[in-house]
């Protein structure tokens, strides 16, 4: 598959935005970045997440390992790097994962998911989570479970856009 001229320009974006971070924060030139991604699956959602990393509010995420799995993507690792971008596929700021942990959707603890900055108690976390891992399922090809994995990400904003 080919690379469409708005895909080659969002990537030359990206790419541009990576190197920018290299050069003004004096890393290494070899050093990569994992991918891009966005919150969310929707405008609003994808947006206002962006939102509290940017203010420092939300410093972890959380996501299906069957979506990584079906997707034949990289589990995040401690000290990999993303940027994080807006709905439209803008660079917004860079991020360094810290902590990577896998637990059940069951497990999940409020101490843990609090870190997402996102829900003031562990019920309207779940209720939430559970709206968007059931709609992800059904666009990937997945199936919703109390127990299935999830991917919890701890990081760090070490480049915001200017």
């Amino acid at each position: 598959m080919t690379m469409g001229t708005a895909d080659i320009n969002k990537k030359n974006d990206l790419d541009r935005y990576w190197n920018e971070f290299l050069q003004k924060t004096g890393r290494n030139s070899e050093l990569r970045y994992q991918g891009s991604f966005f919150f969310e699956l929707s405008e609003y959602w994808a947006n206002e997440l962006l939102r509290l990393v940017l203010i420092g509010q939300k410093r972890a995420t959380c996501s299906s390992l069957y979506a990584f799995e079906l997707e034949h993507e990289r589990i995040p690792q401690k000290g990999d790097y993303s940027i994080v971008t807006d709905f439209a596929g803008n660079p917004r700021c860079i991020i360094e994962t810290t902590d990577v942990m896998i637990l059940p959707f069951s497990a999940m603890t409020f101490d843990i998911c609090k870190r997402e900055g996102e829900d003031d108690n562990l019920a309207s976390w779940k209720r939430g989570h559970e709206r968007f891992f059931r709609e992800e399922a059904h666009l990937m090809g997945y199936t919703f479970s109390e127990d299935m994995p999830v991917v919890f990400e701890d990081f760090r904003v070490v480049y915001p856009i200017k």
